[in-house]
């Protein structure tokens, strides 16, 4: 390494003490779970070493074809995940950087939070999810899974090695889960994290708060930035129009997707301001929560968004028992061998039963990676058209 690189996570972490508030969480203090002998001469901070980590993975790269809300669209505008975690990155920085904390962590957690989700979104999560259950796992949490990639599955089951910190803020996420104020519960150990990750799978309604004021902002920032943008999307397809938004949301949110994330961030930052917790002021929490139930009756439980609800959950059902099968006839022809378990760790074979593999399988395809693998009779056909 040329001389001049030498001292330069050093050189980062002085800076870091300068300018980051005492609340901030500092690159020096990530852990991971293992000793790390390539970045012994690495320059880069702990947490920005995890931002490339995660941009660099397979599952990262996936995000292009994962659903965010609508599914079976010919609409090249409608949002996809993978531009949700980079709006999500970029409204948790932006309010990171007004707080003085670190944007490193920050930014990974951001791009990280939603790897773990699967084919056609939430939806698919449910009925994932049952299959899990009724196969003797426990059930699928999209966040559970994100750790689950990140940990155990990418780099052919030998996992990325990410920062405490990092996993950490990607579990607790929670972006739909309405909450005024998040205050940090700083004393965290991977101990710990991993007693949590078993019992939220056990409890999937069980509470988790964030190990950090990153963690927080981030779970803060997923909601403000799918909850305008979701707005949008819906009057794109004409399955709401603006003048449907409730009156007091817009009189105090603004009536766009624009306007909604500006007054949000806003309010973030102003009552959050030489705190240790990061928090909506009470009203617009409120009114938040009051735009959350719009979108939730409106569009998230709208019958046309459904229509073809039956046919995806027959196809995972229909999967899920193939790959089963195939893996406990030892069908080597199967694309969960090739394609999947190819050149895998034998510690990741060992520790994961065959229901869990199949999890891990199903829950990393694309949308239409998924749809490829269904007979074509079969295959669902497009909800939503491109309009003139």
């Amino acid at each position: 390494m040329p001389a001049l690189l030498d001292n330069m996570r050093e050189v980062l972490n002085r800076r870091e003490g300068r300018i980051l508030s005492p609340a901030a969480a500092r690159s020096a203090d990530g852990v991971r779970r293992r000793e790390d002998r390539l970045l012994e001469n690495d320059y880069r901070q702990p947490f920005a070493v995890d931002v490339d980590r995660i941009l660099h993975s397979l599952a990262y790269t996936r995000y292009i074809d994962k659903t965010q809300v609508f599914y079976l669209v010919e609409n090249d505008h409608i949002t996809h995940r993978v531009l949700h975690v980079q709006l999500v990155s970029r409204v948790a920085r932006t309010i990171g950087r007004l707080l003085e904390l670190n944007e490193d962590l920050i930014e990974a957690i951001a791009l990280g939070h939603d790897i773990g989700h699967a084919p056609f979104g939430h939806e698919g999560e449910m009925y994932l999810s049952r299959l899990c259950r009724e196969a003797g796992i426990d059930c699928f949490l999209h966040n559970v899974q994100s750790v689950q990639f990140l940990d155990r599955v990418e780099r052919k089951g030998k996992g990325c090695n990410l920062c405490l910190q990092t996993l950490d803020g990607i579990l607790c996420h929670d972006g739909e889960v309405h909450n005024r104020t998040l205050k940090p519960v700083r004393v965290k150990t991977f101990e710990v994290f991993e007693d949590e990750i078993l019992r939220k799978k056990k409890e999937p309604d069980l509470p988790l708060v964030p190990m950090t004021m990153e963690g927080c902002v981030v779970r803060f920032a997923d909601t403000i930035s799918y909850i305008g943008r979701d707005i949008e999307d819906a009057i794109r397809l004409k399955l709401i129009s603006r003048e449907d938004l409730p009156r007091p949301c817009t009189r105090l949110l603004g009536d766009t997707n624009g306007k909604i994330v500006f007054a949000l961030v806003t309010d973030i930052i102003r009552t959050s301001m030489n705190r240790d917790s990061i928090a909506f002021s009470e009203e617009i929490s409120q009114t938040l929560q009051t735009l959350k139930a719009f979108n939730y009756e409106r569009i998230y439980r709208n019958p046309k968004i459904k229509a073809a609800s039956d046919t995806i959950r027959r196809l995972f059902e229909m999967l899920f028992e193939r790959y089963c099968r195939d893996i406990e006839t030892g069908n080597s022809a199967s694309v969960i061998f090739t394609s999947f378990l190819h050149d895998m760790s034998e510690a990741y074979v060992a520790s994961h039963r065959t229901a869990e593999i199949v999890r891990d399988f199903l829950a990393g395809m694309t949308d239409q990676y998924f749809i490829r693998q269904c007979p074509p009779d079969i295959r669902p056909a497009l909800v939503w058209q491109e309009q003139p």
